[in-house]
């Protein structure tokens, strides 16, 4: 019999029942004769270059890859090299890019400043006040403070006048940030998203779109991305539980399952503000990258409405537990994705011919549902992962090893098999002899970064006990 291996389950002490995730693999639905979906592993991390500080941002600006490192501005060409800009300030937040025709913006340390390709400039006028986050739209780089938004001048974008400022009404929450989608200026509000359309005119140029606004907001600036015209943001409204939501149009749902909100409650929302929300498209798959404190949560909304059930993931830089995922403002450039280490001054790239995080191992997991039968008991004979193997090139053969649970809270002893090296396409991952099972049981399976491959399917030979 086939058991599912593309989310597991677990129990915790409430009690109740939870879903495990995969852990450093991605799930992939493409039906390939053997399964609907198979797990990949996660791309690796190698390091690039080393910068000034930790990274704070990154952007692709005429085919360069810039970023905020510390408090510097830098540009790192294709062979990894870095050269510094000019500074920026550094207040350990994140910074927000975002260019125009000819000028590179960047906020930082409350600051606006453009990058003109061979100087920086930092914005003076005294009416700009505080900056909190930026976007480029229809000519002008809008700005807000948290309280008020305010446009530059299409002429001159070092000139800011009183008269051009605007606020967002629907209700007084502060404002976390702004994003650009359709063209249309989206205002975002710890409890509310507001949209604003350019209509010209002497005064601030951009008008409220009345019934477009969204009762809810996101908990940080760098919570919400853009994804196919829509939003993907990590919020809710007014005496709400933060979770994760869609929005278009005027109207939001949310995405999260009840294992995302479990996870989320897990953390308080001074340490959520912080949360960095990211698209990837990735080898058919469009990945969003949910970055918390000590892990990456990643969505798969492609594949969710194919399988008619929500796919997600979870990355970690640790071989035990759980730690700060290694990669993130992830930038598509000098064709490859490249990431910065927020631990680190580090930069990295994403190599999908490992699995390892600068050169350190990694672990991987996956479960499996339930397997039940009917209240009686079985005997587990085999057990058999089929696997994409002979593409391990490292001298020690790697293991996986699978556990199992009656209860979903204690797990039996590990066993190991090999999982092959080099060349070794034909080899098995199988375990025989997994004992009798009572009413229920759950399987587990576990490796390194050494034991780098994909798994199509798990294929269970299970023997009804009568009575």
């Amino acid at each position: 019999m086939q058991i599912p291996i593309l989310n597991g389950i677990f129990t915790d002490g409430v009690p109740g029942v939870r879903t495990s995730y995969p852990l450093n693999m991605i799930p992939c639905v493409t039906p390939n004769g053997v399964s609907a979906g198979y797990l990949r592993p996660a791309d690796g991390l190698v390091e690039f270059a080393s910068g000034p500080g930790d990274d704070r941002g990154g952007i692709n600006w005429n085919d360069t890859l810039y970023r905020v490192m510390g408090n510097k501005l830098v540009s790192i060409d294709s062979s990894g090299v870095v050269s510094e800009l000019g500074t920026v300030g550094d207040d350990g937040l994140q910074a927000s890019m975002d260019y125009s025709f000819y000028r590179l913006g960047i906020q930082s340390a409350d600051k606006l400043f453009y990058w003109d390709g061979t100087t920086l400039t930092q914005v003076a006028d005294a009416d700009l006040g505080d900056v909190i986050d930026m976007i480029w739209i229809d000519g002008y780089f809008m700005c807000t403070d948290g309280e008020f938004i305010v446009t530059t001048e299409l002429s001159d974008p070092t000139s800011v006048l009183a008269t051009k400022y605007n606020s967002a009404e629907v209700d007084p929450d502060p404002i976390k940030g702004l994003i650009k989608i359709r063209n249309e200026a989206h205002v975002v509000g710890r409890f509310t998203i507001e949209v604003f359309r350019n209509v010209g005119g002497d005064g601030f140029p951009f008008s409220r779109v009345t019934g477009a606004h969204i009762e809810k907001g996101a908990v940080g600036k760098g919570a919400i991305t853009e994804f196919n015209d829509q939003m993907i943001f990590v919020g809710g409204g007014r005496n709400e539980a933060i979770s994760v939501h869609r929005g278009v149009n005027g109207r939001s749902a949310r995405i999260a399952t009840r294992e995302v909100d479990e996870i989320l409650n897990t953390y308080t929302e001074a340490q959520l503000e912080a949360t960095v929300v990211e698209y990837r498209n990735d080898r058919s798959s469009d990945l969003i990258y949910i970055h918390l404190p000590d892990r990456t949560l990643v969505y798969d909304p492609t594949a969710s409405e194919a399988l008619g059930q929500s796919v997600w993931s979870v990355l970690t830089s640790s071989l035990t537990g759980y730690a700060q995922y290694r990669a993130k403002n992830l930038v598509y450039v000098y064709n490859g994705w490249y990431g910065g280490d927020p631990t680190s001054s580090k930069v990295c790239r994403l190599d999908g011919t490992l699995s390892s995080h600068y050169g350190d191992k990694v672990r991987w997991e996956f479960g499996t549902q339930i397997l039940y039968n009917e209240g009686n008991g079985a005997t587990v004979d085999e057990l058999e992962l089929i696997p994409l193997t002979g593409e391990i090139v490292l001298g020690d053969e790697p293991t996986v090893a699978t556990q199992y649970s009656v209860d979903g809270r204690s797990f039996s002893t590990e066993r190991f098999v090999n999982a092959g090296l080099i060349g070794d396409r034909l080899k098995r991952i199988v375990w025989r002899r997994q004992g009798r099972m009572g009413r229920m049981r759950i399987q587990r399976f576990k490796g390194d970064s050494d034991a780098h491959m994909s798994f199509l399917r798990l294929e269970g030979t299970i023997a009804p006990l009568y009575n």
